[in-house]
């Protein structure tokens, strides 16, 4: 990984409402005291050698959100009688698990079957937003974990979708247009394989018109042949700093995916796209209040679901 230098800026935000359906900020104040600062301890040590584990974490946090809701699905392991979720071809490349894990087994030390590992991803996610420069947002808590885990279930928004697919994808999920552009602003440090984007590049003799020519001969020479697989950064200009220049680039016509650049081309996103890369912090607040929301998508709360013990496998 290339070497790079920033200052991290740390924007305290509290969402509008501190309880979310039936989650609430400080859920586990009596039952576990130090789960919010044992699950940033692991974040924290992990970003220090490895500051790309904030777009790891993001996708695992949208993947799992996207399907069954925030369940920490994802999590489960495949067994003979089970094809789960990690199966499924958009899932391949998730990773992050070995965090949870450790955060799981330190939670489990200092209180056992407490904290969720739907929480654990939840709040791992904000923390390490935050340690890449974005907002550092409350979460209310008290996720329960699901009982099901299924590789057929998955059915995650491509990166090829136009804006209005996108949507309906989103919207399926009670998330807004605006939920949705900001949201995608997560690619500000998320990077992608050559295969979800090559078809848009002149080496594929199809070369997209909407993307900037510069750009384009970067990514054909990096991508280099079809059997090759690279990965590149969606911002290309502060890569591992989270910020708003991903509307930028998009701006630019430096849009990597395909919907990516569709935000700024299609009329409906454009304005928000604008008004985002023009003030970086309502962009902050926007995503703050994003992410919150996304993480009370079809949440197991109460007594249904379980505390799993170990977060690959039901107890």
């Amino acid at each position: 990984m290339a070497a790079f230098l920033f200052i991290v800026c740390v924007l305290v935000i509290s969402p509008s409402l501190s309880v979310i359906a039936d989650l609430r900020v400080g859920f586990y104040d009596a039952t576990c005291p130090k789960a919010e600062s044992i699950v940033r301890q692991v974040v924290e040590n992990r970003f220090r050698t490895d500051p790309s584990i904030t777009p790891a974490l993001l996708r695992m946090h949208f993947h799992d959100c996207f399907v069954r809701g925030c369940d920490a699905s994802i999590l489960i392991d495949s067994t003979q009688a089970n094809s789960a979720e990690k199966e499924a071809v958009p899932n391949q490349t998730v990773r992050g698990y070995e965090l949870i894990d450790e955060a799981k087994k330190n939670l489990e030390v200092a209180c056992p079957s407490t904290v969720s590992c739907a929480d654990i991803i939840t709040m791992a996610t904000r923390d390490s937003v935050a340690l890449a420069g974005g907002p550092n947002y409350t979460v209310p808590t008290g996720r329960r974990d699901g009982l099901v885990s299924n590789e057929g279930d998955v059915n995650l928004p491509s990166p090829r979708f136009t804006v209005p697919q996108a949507l309906r994808s989103f919207s399926d999920k009670g998330l807004t247009l605006n939920d949705m552009v900001t949201l995608l602003g997560a690619h500000t440090v998320g990077f992608a394989h050559c295969s979800f984007f090559r078809s848009r590049l002149s080496s594929s003799g199809r070369p997209d018109p909407t993307m900037d020519p510069a750009l384009d001969a970067t990514l054909s020479k990096l991508c280099g042949p079809a059997d090759s697989n690279p990965r590149a950064f969606l911002d290309q200009n502060t890569s591992l700093v989270f910020d708003n220049q991903y509307y930028h680039q998009v701006m630019l016509n430096r849009g990597v995916l395909h919907i990516d650049q569709q935000l700024s081309l299609d009329k409906s996103s454009a304005p928000m796209v604008s008004n985002f890369a023009k003030n970086g912090a309502v962009f902050q607040q926007s995503f703050a209040n994003a992410m919150v929301k996304m993480g009370s998508i079809q949440v197991v709360v109460g007594t249904d679901g379980e505390i799993r013990k170990n977060c690959r496998a039901f107890n």
